[in-house]
């Protein structure tokens, strides 16, 4: 599967939190969960241990809504 992410979708994802990396891994292992309309989503959890907006998170969730 050859994965392609809008250098603008990468971007806002980084803001976000989220690295490339752990975008490509949710797509290839993350389990599948409901996203609006005909769009498809996966997520998955990643061990975060880390101080992010004011307080300190063991664990992320990350969330890739796709098309193929």
């Amino acid at each position: 599967m050859q994965i392609r992410i809008d250098p603008h979708t990468l971007e806002r994802a980084i803001e976000r939190g989220a690295t490339k990396e752990e975008i490509e891994q949710v797509l290839l292992t993350g389990q599948p969960v409901q996203a609006k309309g005909k769009r498809l989503a996966r997520e998955k959890v990643f061990a975060f241990r880390s101080q992010r907006y004011g307080g300190y998170y063991e664990h992320k969730k990350v969330q890739v809504i796709y098309v193929l």
